[in-house]
């Protein structure tokens, strides 16, 4: 053997490991531009948003008598008229009619500024004019103007005027829909796993249902939202815009979720612990009961919250039954007409106001807040109740 074929697996060797640290250098490339384009994503919501979680506020004298009953705009001062939120005067009647001695009277209160002067103070395009920001000027001179913390953001439902639109209602109306999502899919989707894992026959029946629920759980959400406006609004007659027909469309969605999710978890424990309880007299019943469906419980807990997660984020199937109506105030019950977040998010993504910019970014930061902490509790529940074998 010569020296030039002796040392032919010596290069091959070498350019294999050449091979190796480019795959390397790709992987790492790879990452970087995932963590850049998260780091983008966070920064442009972020500054978007943070200001949306201050609003102006002018210190204006309220003169409460009979006309600023009837008209809430001659409560105020000329000069501010169009600087104070017409929303906010709104309340004068209401605060006449809940304390009558304010009567005939002149208080001090800090009022919501217009849109117009929220983005003027924060340095944004506005469409104030010169008279007005000289009076803007003058105010901030005298301290009776101010960026406060925007608690309307979060108290206050839907409105028409960015300043004192808020959350509050999409929030409960989230919180309506995720209660009934879940009361209606785990029980159904928890039950139908431990069938399909512990009870059913194998057959061609039971393998037809399995490919179909994998199936279900890759089909497009929006498809869901079809299938409750038939099925709940159109048969069942559940009303249109409600927290009930969104919750049950969204449980459809998340069912299979939490199935494959349920059936990985049971089929996790170890056959030794079947074999031990039936060897002792358990009946197989008993033996899903008090040994497979607790052990099981973390993995079905840790499917279910993603599940709810991924529901808490969908709009597209509440587009189909509606819910995507005007909202201001907290709906009441569960049939009467609610929003959600999403849906709050994309109604004002849409608005040709600019003021909605900000407050659309700002939702979307509450939103994923939201869906980060569900998410680090199913992971924080996995990692605590896991059993290892």
């Amino acid at each position: 053997m010569n020296n030039t074929e002796a040392s032919q697996p010596s290069k091959r060797l070498q350019k294999r490991y050449k091979a190796e640290k480019r795959f390397k250098r790709y992987c790492i490339t790879a990452l970087l531009l995932a963590i850049s384009f998260l780091v983008v994503f966070f920064f442009s919501l972020i500054s978007k948003g943070a200001s949306a979680f201050r609003q102006a506020e002018i210190l204006t004298e309220i003169a409460f008598h009979e006309q600023s009953r009837q008209m809430p705009l001659a409560a105020v001062n000329e000069d501010l008229r169009h600087l104070v939120s017409r929303g906010w005067l709104r309340k004068v009647p209401m605060m006449l009619k809940e304390n009558p001695k304010l009567m005939d009277t002149v208080q001090t209160y800090w009022v919501v500024a217009d849109a117009e002067v929220d983005q003027y103070l924060k340095g944004k395009p506005n469409k104030l004019r010169p008279r007005q920001k000289k009076v803007i000027e003058r105010l901030k001179d005298e301290g009776r103007v101010k960026l406060n913390f925007n608690v309307y953001f979060f108290l206050n439902g839907d409105s028409k005027m960015p300043e004192i639109a808020g959350i509050k209602s999409a929030l409960v109306g989230t919180i309506y829909v995720l209660f009934l999502t879940l009361i209606f899919c785990f029980p159904v989707g928890v039950m139908t796993a431990v069938y399909l894992e512990e009870f059913a026959p194998d057959n061609r029946f039971t393998q037809a249902i399995e490919v179909n629920i994998n199936n279900l759980a890759a089909i497009p959400s929006i498809l869901y939202g079809l299938l409750g406006l038939a099925i709940f609004i159109n048969t069942f007659h559940v009303p249109r815009s409600s927290a009930l027909a969104g919750g049950l469309t969204l449980g459809l969605m998340t069912l299979p979720v939490i199935i494959i999710s349920t059936r990985t978890a049971i089929r996790a424990v170890p056959d030794s612990i079947r074999e031990a309880a039936l060897g002792v007299g358990a009946s197989r019943w008993q033996m899903v009961l008090h040994h497979v469906l607790p052990l099981s419980f973390p993995g079905i807990l840790t499917g279910t919250i993603i599940g709810l997660a991924q529901a808490m984020g969908e709009t597209a199937p509440l587009l189909i039954v509606g819910m995507m109506a005007f909202i201001p105030d907290v709906p009441g019950s569960l049939t009467q007409a609610a929003t959600v977040l999403p849906a709050q998010i994309y109604t004002w993504s849409s608005s040709s106001l600019r003021p909605f910019e900000a407050r659309t970014a700002a939702a979307i930061l509450v939103l994923l807040v939201v869906l980060l902490l569900m998410n680090a509790l199913a992971v924080f529940l996995r990692q605590k109740f896991q059993r290892k074998w």
